[in-house]
């Protein structure tokens, strides 16, 4: 479900600047924030005239109690706002006190000369000695830069922040279901635990896959089970496929949902080969597309850090638009710097190009190894076309770092298996080059729109070192 995200508005005043000006200034962000909370399930939670003079933030006695009003409210991420020059000391010490929260720092333009020829605000000379104080106490923040709030940079980097925000707030704490041991020949998706308890509180949930199959084949409410098959008929093309995967596709649906539920999980990290196939006779690819559709990020190979790359982009997409978690495979036999974004037919059907429907097949890849019957499952189609962001986490010695780099999609008439798009980059030579010395992996996870800005803050946050290309 959709948390309303609360972000904590600052407005920072010095005397003797004109607190007229601030308290105009301060309506003006408040109204020009009015168009994101409307657009976007976030509150605004502002110190009022009842609380601080003015709803203004200019001493300890305003930061404490501004402290105390955002901590009871739950704020998730502040915005420190310096509407004159804005008073330090208070403004950091709102910062420093509710440590980890994201900080977004911006000053705003100066207004027209008093009469007798006084700067109003001098907001940017302030902001530096704020920046100076948060910088002092090691605490990351993002500056928005130096801008009255009417103009579209303001709205665009409150969102961007918006957005990390959401990310940290989600990757924070979260729990990864684990679905049997990864692949043994597959060290690429070995993971160590406890750098992700120690840095981010995070946990990894295991079940075996033989409790889930076993759940599975024991569902007693055939009409959750047919309804969702009906469902399934309704919306992909399941002519190539038998009746009975449909069944069971259902029901490990169904079974890892509950699993999800029962334990409180934000992703999934499912051994989808080749026990799936072997004992439960089925390809989960379908399922795995269908789960990250409806908002649990499930990603292939047991690979719990492509499972998390999945939930930062969906988090930092406001939980709008659900990834693709990807093979890089190869590059174009023609084309320099295009490569195909590929897996065996994982991808959320909601993704699909115009013209390309879903079609419900066997896996290209497992059946010459498993046969046609038990590797039924994979949804193939071509992804939609345009600009999409490429993500990766990884972890070496305790130090977490992501891949951020973009590309877009471009329309194919290729007829290829799979869930697949060929994604243009700038330099595909040079990422690469990246991908390999840096030690990224075969698996990505592929998001449409660019949201490099806000994957960059959101590393800031977490101390994730961001790769970007």
């Amino acid at each position: 479900m959709k948390k309303t995200l609360r972000i904590g508005f600052v407005p920072a005043h010095r005397d003797p600047f004109s607190e007229d000006w601030a308290i105009q200034i301060r309506k003006r962000v408040l109204k020009a924030l009015e168009s994101l909370v409307a657009r976007r399930n976030i509150e605004i939670i502002v110190p009022d005239g009842h609380l601080t003079p003015q709803g203004l933030v200019r001493d300890d006695a305003d930061a404490t109690k501004v402290v105390d009003f955002f901590g009871k409210r739950g704020v998730e991420g502040i915005i420190i706002g310096a509407m004159t020059f804005g008073d330090e000391i208070s403004a950091v010490t709102v910062a420093e006190r509710l440590q980890p929260l994201p900080v977004l720092l911006f000053s705003t333009k100066e207004g027209p000369f008093t009469e007798d020829g006084k700067r109003r605000s001098d907001a940017f000379c302030g902001t530096l000695s704020i920046a100076s104080g948060l910088y002092r106490r090691k605490i990351p923040f993002s500056f928005a830069g130096n801008l009255f709030p009417e103009g579209e940079g303001f709205s665009r980097q409150v969102e961007d922040f918006v957005r990390a925000c959401s990310a940290v707030r989600g990757f924070l704490g979260a729990r990864v279901g684990m679905v049997g041991p990864r692949p043994e020949r597959f060290e690429t998706c070995a993971v160590n635990e406890y750098p992700m308890i120690e840095q981010f509180g995070q946990r990894i949930v295991q079940i075996s896959l033989s409790e889930i199959f076993r759940q599975a084949s024991t569902l007693r409410n055939t009409s959750e089970i047919n309804e969702l098959v009906k469902e399934m008929k309704s919306t992909v093309d399941a002519s190539g496929v038998r009746e009975e995967t449909l069944d069971k596709a259902a029901r490990l649906e169904i079974t890892l949902e509950d699993f999800a539920r029962n334990k409180n999980l934000d992703a999934l990290a499912v051994q989808c080969w080749t026990a799936m196939q072997e004992i439960y006779g089925i390809s989960s690819c379908f399922t795995m597309g269908r789960l990250t559709e409806q908002g649990l990020m499930s990603a292939c190979e047991v690979d719990i850090h492509g499972a998390l790359t999945m939930l930062i982009q969906y988090l930092v997409s406001l939980q709008k638009t659900p990834p693709h978690f990807i093979d890089w495979t190869i590059q174009h036999q023609s084309k320099d710097n295009v490569f195909l974004a590929w897996h065996c037919g994982n991808a959320p059907p909601v993704l699909r190009a115009r013209n390309s429907p879903v079609c419900l097949r066997c896996d290209s890849t497992a059946e010459e190894q498993l046969g046609r019957e038990k590797t039924e499952g994979t949804a193939e189609f071509q992804l939609k076309p345009g600009v999409v962001t490429l993500n990766r986490l990884v972890e070496y010695d305790g130090c977490f770092k992501l891949l951020i780099t973009t590309g877009k999609i471009i329309p194919s008439s290729d007829k290829l298996r799979g869930s697949w798009s060929w994604v243009e980059v700038k330099d595909l030579a040079g990422l690469y080059r990246t991908l390999v010395q840096e030690g990224f992996i075969h698996h990505a996870s592929l998001i449409h729109g660019d949201l490099t800005s806000c994957l960059t803050q959101f590393c800031q946050f977490t101390g994730i070192e961001a790769v970007v290309v």
